[in-house]
């Protein structure tokens, strides 16, 4: 098996992203366009990491931070290659980007019905916060 390894995306890597979470991701976000992908590079270029091996997306997540608090969102690994290690090396990752900027706690978007995540996160030490909820309001484009 080749050897994993993690790295930030980049610009021509929106495409692959997109395939890959049709494939690996739980939901659609209204962000799941060329467009999208293409403006959180831009504006962050190192908050969505890549997992790879061979030269194949394994797994992302995304990182963002800004300047107050720590968010996860779109930790998604590859039917095929669960459990072999893909969600903890980002997670790691991720944390570790963190830390260098100066975070302090991270939160993590998970959907209520995607039991499998809620399973990893857990393992991972991330624990569901009972008393708050998330508020949205898509903004017209």
């Amino acid at each position: 098996m080749d050897e994993m390894r993690v790295r930030a995306a980049e610009p021509g890597d929106a495409g692959a992203v997109l395939a890959f979470w049709q494939e690996a991701a739980e939901g659609v976000s209204v962000s799941d366009d060329l467009d999208g992908v293409r403006l959180l590079i831009r504006r962050d270029p190192e908050a969505l990491l890549l997992a790879e091996r061979g030269g194949e997306v394994v797994g992302t997540v995304i990182a963002g931070f800004d300047g107050w608090r720590c968010h996860l969102y779109r930790l998604a690994v590859a039917p095929w290659a669960r459990r072999q290690g893909v969600a903890t090396a980002l997670l790691a990752a991720a944390e570790r980007r963190f830390a260098e900027l100066g975070g302090r706690r991270v939160d993590a978007m998970v959907l209520d019905s995607n039991g499998l995540g809620r399973r990893a996160w857990s393992a991972r030490g991330y624990g569901r916060q009972t008393d708050w909820a998330r508020w949205v309001k898509p903004l017209k484009r």
